[in-house]
């Protein structure tokens, strides 16, 4: 592969579940030789979250929202040339929105308002979509513990979530990938595909629709 163009200090992906935000992620930072920043792995909550439990979301939400504040403000002191996240912040409000009641997304928006002003954005997002059928697919060959209590309903009102924030999204410069007929993971090809665009310069946001080796080969 080409080295990337010039690339931008701190790249950012996003996406649902399921996407391929961590596996790329890792790719990227990599090549890239940056230091790569992963969700917070533990949440004392989210087991009573998928469990339904009252309070658990609230709960659930803001520890997110504690362990991913504290992991970026860190950035601004890095000494890495590159900066490699799995995430963007505003994730975090996205979930909220979907997760919350009105009276705790006011209280939670009010942290999350002063906390956002004190982060840096990241010069490039990488936005990975995926139809929910496609998703629903790699949950279940996943098997991921936990992720199995994923309804359905939820991963379609994600992804609608997360096509409505990317479709007013101008923060940064965006590519918006769409992974359908692509699979990065276990599919080479397809990779390289994905990592040639990457080494082209991306201004505002553009738009990579691969059609992908499982597809050409049909």
């Amino acid at each position: 592969m080409a080295k990337l163009f010039d690339p931008p200090r701190y790249i950012a992906l996003e996406g649902p579940i399921r996407v391929g935000k961590s596996t790329l992620s890792g790719i990227i930072s990599d090549r890239l030789h940056a230091q790569r920043i992963t969700e917070p792995e533990t949440n004392p909550f989210l087991a009573a979250f998928y469990d339904g439990e009252p309070g658990a979301a609230f709960q659930a939400q803001f520890a997110f929202l504690m362990a991913r504040f504290d992991q970026l403000r860190a950035l601004e002191r890095s000494p890495h040339k590159a900066i490699v996240c799995d995430y963007i912040f505003e994730k975090d409000k996205l979930f909220a929105c979907i997760n919350l009641n009105d009276a705790e997304l006011a209280v939670y928006n009010r942290y999350y308002n002063y906390f956002r002003e004190q982060l840096p954005t990241p010069d490039l997002v990488i936005y990975l979509q995926a139809s929910p059928e496609v998703l629903k697919k790699r949950l279940r060959r996943k098997n991921a513990p936990g992720e199995l209590a994923v309804s359905d309903d939820y991963i379609e009102e994600i992804v609608k979530a997360y096509e409505h924030f990317f479709f007013h999204y101008t923060a940064s410069d965006l590519l918006v990938v769409n992974t359908n007929d692509i699979d990065f993971v276990d599919r080479h090809q397809d990779l390289q595909e994905l990592l040639r665009r990457l080494s082209e310069p991306i201004r505002g946001t553009q738009y990579f629709l691969p059609l992908g080796s499982e597809a050409a080969s049909a």
